[in-house]
């Protein structure tokens, strides 16, 4: 009994100083070699600071709108809904998204909708939209800032994030990034 114990100690030992210690050390590390230190890819916009990559609130019209959030965008309580394509919530939930989204996008039909764009991520926090969740969205937002709508399908195609080495993913847009160079592109305009 006291060899057990004794090899129980040990390797229990072994284990936190493993992975309480050396463990988070290596990631620190590594994490100083990245850029910004680790601290996340941060954007600077005025005197704003914003992080690139954790999914934004946009709501308004004149915005192309981020992907619904379970977490409601914030990063510490990172969550999904957990609830299946069959419970009855979820389903209204999505209900709601939709009929939202037609009421403040005349002419999109339901069959057009993207599913981003009434369904939450996983995490809760992504950044990114496909290319059809952001085309979708061009004739409100060129009527609202009174834009061409060929201006914002050039800058939707300027900001489409590439798949990863061609293969893995499929094209995306930072709907932050999108939605920032659209606020220059109407204050360009404007002058």
């Amino acid at each position: 009994m006291k060899q057990y114990l004794l090899s129980a100690i040990r390797l229990t030992s072994a284990f936190a100083l493993l992975f309480m210690c050396l463990y988070p050390l290596c990631l620190w590390g590594i994490a100083q070699m990245a850029p910004n230190h680790g601290k996340g890819a941060i954007l600077k916009q005025g005197d704003r600071y914003f992080y690139e990559n954790i999914g934004q609130a946009f709501t308004e019209d004149r915005y192309f709108y981020s992907r619904p959030s379970a977490a409601n965008y914030n990063a510490a309580g990172s969550a999904g809904s957990n609830k299946g394509p069959s419970n009855p919530e979820f389903l209204a939930t999505v209900a709601a998204r939709i009929d939202s989204f037609l009421v403040h996008n005349p002419g999109v039909q339901k069959s057009d909708i993207p599913s981003e764009l009434v369904c939450a991520s996983g995490s809760g926090l992504d950044p990114h939209i496909s290319v059809q969740g952001a085309r979708v969205q061009v004739p409100r937002i060129a009527k609202l800032r009174q834009l061409d709508a060929r201006d914002l399908n050039l800058l939707i195609e300027q900001r489409t994030e590439k798949a990863l080495l061609g293969l893995c993913g499929t094209e995306r847009i930072n709907v932050l990034k999108l939605n920032l160079a659209l606020d220059s592109l109407s204050a360009n305009h404007q002058q």
